[in-house]
């Protein structure tokens, strides 16, 4: 069996979990993965591992995700989105488009992030859903996260709520329906994301992805050599290096930045996952032998 990534294209109501038990059906293999959860509720790209593959996930969660969603303004829920019990209503229809701006601009750039109440973080060894679940109060920290870019494309308004559709360009660990929950709070009415659709993680977009019923059609699997080489920085090196890396062993740094480099043998085969630090490069994960 191959070894590599699946890009999929998540259908609503499915957890990531699913996902990985669907393919690990259609891939005959235990070994499969996934870079980062989609909540049910969410669609759009999801990025599994296959095989050895499975020793990149870790890395490529870590790179820039980008997102569809609609926020609606005037209602509040436990969850944050429309997955959740409405807890608060307060009219919108004073918002104004200048204000709507102001909101979403406090929220662009480097900011400090309370996680949702329901979410997958653990709090004392525990997964803040299940406390929050139990009627337990759940004191999540703030932690600092990156929005690159906060973008409305359409605003509809309907009696005391609005709409407002965005496209949204972010770090690792931003929560989108936290992003909805604090725009309403600063604007007074409350607020939850009701739609939201993934669109890139990393290298990886809407159009390299497939859905589950086309990929039981057909199974595509992205080799790791070019997985690799499309999300991350690549250095090919002599047969020297290659022997040397190939058992565990550290090269001199190429000066190709911070975070993982893929090695490349001579031939092109893909040896290993390295990060430079100070002068040295040393392996992250090693994929051959």
């Amino acid at each position: 069996m191959e070894s590599g990534l699946v890009i999929v294209d998540k259908p609503a109501g499915w957890t990531s979990h699913d996902v990985v038990g669907r393919m690990r059906r259609l891939a005959k293999t235990r070994r499969v993965g996934h870079a980062g959860t989609l909540d049910p509720m969410a669609t759009g790209v999801l990025v599994l591992g296959v095989g050895k593959a499975t020793r990149l996930l870790g890395h490529l969660a870590l790179t820039e995700k980008g997102y569809d969603g609609t926020i609606r303004l005037g209602e509040s829920t436990n969850t944050d989105d429309a997955e959740g019990e409405t807890t608060a209503t307060a009219s919108a229809a004073a918002v104004g488009d200048a204000a709507l701006h102001a909101g979403i601009v406090a929220l662009t750039g480097p900011i400090q992030q309370v996680p949702p109440q329901v979410s997958a973080i653990k709090v004392d060894g525990r997964r803040a859903y299940k406390m929050a679940r139990q009627g337990e109060e759940v004191a999540l920290k703030a932690r600092p996260v990156t929005v690159h870019s906060f973008t409305v494309t359409e605003v509809r308004r309907s009696g005391d709520l609005i709409d407002v559709d965005v496209s949204i360009a972010c770090s690792s660990g931003t929560y989108i329906r936290a992003l909805a929950r604090d725009l309403g709070a600063a604007l007074g009415c409350g607020g939850h994301l009701t739609a939201l659709r993934r669109t890139r993680v990393g290298p990886y977009d809407l159009a390299s992805a497939r859905t589950l019923d086309e990929l039981a059609a057909e199974l595509e699997i992205l080799p790791m050599a070019q997985a690799v080489a499309a999300a991350f920085p690549r250095r090919d090196v002599s047969a020297d290096e290659a022997r040397k890396v190939m058992h565990g062993g550290r090269l001199p740094a190429a000066g190709l930045g911070p975070g993982p480099v893929g090695v490349f043998a001579p031939d092109g085969t893909l040896l290993a996952l390295v990060e430079e630090q100070a002068q040295v490069a040393k392996p992250l994960a090693v994929f051959v032998p």
